[in-house]
């Protein structure tokens, strides 16, 4: 990658790295509904005149049914849950969990990709990393299998929307298509973020968390992603995933005071590995084009 790819590189892995430290400070005065409207609300106000902009938003109009399904599936519920989990759990712990998507994909996509040993094998290590961070860090704690669950329950429904925007929504220009799923998350979440609003003081930390969310790890992130694919392919942008979780730990440990524990280093590691193997390309004798392989990018991946 040239000096800009790594740019933008580094750009993504921080902006996507945060969002869990920065939902753990907006939710001690916001309610997660309100965290969650508030991210998306403000991520559409600057998507929507860019993709118009670009003359990209009527190619929404033939994808209403992907594009309603997608803002429900990749936004509304993954963010309602992981914003919901954090108040059970770190948020360090939070950005491990969402690392397992990859493995969670090749689980979904068993039927288009042969089950060779090293992918058999890096299923295995990913589930295993998983239940070394919930079996040690959450272990007899309620509240925090809760939160975990959650988590978990989030990344299976990115992966799913990840997979499904490779078979149904592929040709939505990527501008236009978070344009219309944040629009689409804002209207579902409106109704009931008006039953919910504060009516306590909000802190002006919070107030800053909630648009850092919305205006940096949502909007600016998509944008720099996807220069990022311009720069340097899809495949080397995806290992951005990796990153992440790095990050989230960092800022958790340094700035939130969570713990390290070697669980959540081993677990980490084993998800890394887990990934990696159950990713890999297979070999085949009569190689031929496929669009399952150009999407785990995903498309989404900046509603993190």
């Amino acid at each position: 990658m040239n000096r800009r790819a790594w740019i933008l590189f580094a750009t993504v892995a921080v902006l996507w790295g945060i969002p869990y430290l920065l939902i753990k400070i907006a939710i001690e005065d916001l309610s997660p509904l309100i965290v969650v409207f508030g991210r998306v609300a403000i991520a559409a106000l600057v998507l929507v005149p860019i993709a118009a902009a670009q003359g990209t938003l009527s190619s929404l109009r033939r994808h209403l049914g992907p594009i309603t399904f997608l803002g429900l599936v990749h936004i509304v519920g993954p963010f309602l849950l992981i914003t919901y989990g954090e108040v059970h759990i770190s948020s360090s712990l939070t950005g491990l969990l969402i690392a397992i998507e990859p493995v969670l994909i090749a689980l979904l996509m068993l039927r288009a990709e042969p089950l060779t040993r090293v992918r058999g094998a890096g299923l295995t290590l990913g589930l295993v990393g998983v239940a070394v961070l919930v079996g040690l860090d959450v272990s007899g704690d309620r509240l925090g299998l809760l939160g975990a669950g959650m988590v978990l329950l989030a990344t299976l429904l990115y992966a799913v929307a990840t997979v499904y925007v490779q078979r149904k929504a592929s040709d939505v220009p990527p501008t236009a298509l978070v344009a219309g799923t944040t629009t689409v998350s804002t209207l579902v979440l409106a109704p009931f973020a008006a039953f919910n609003l504060p009516t306590t003081p909000v802190s002006g930390g919070s107030w800053a968390a909630l648009l850092a969310l919305g205006l940096l790890c949502t909007a600016v992130a998509l944008l720099a992603f996807y220069r990022l694919i311009g720069e340097a392919g899809p495949g080397r942008a995806g290992l951005v995933t990796y990153a992440n979780p790095v990050v989230a730990v960092l800022l958790g440990v340094a700035i939130l005071n969570e713990p390290l524990h070697t669980s959540t280093i081993l677990g980490f590691a084993l998800i890394v590995a887990g990934c990696w193997l159950s990713t890999r390309p297979t070999r085949s004798a009569s190689p031929r084009p496929s669009t399952e392989s150009a999407a785990p990018v995903e498309v989404g991946a900046a509603s993190r």
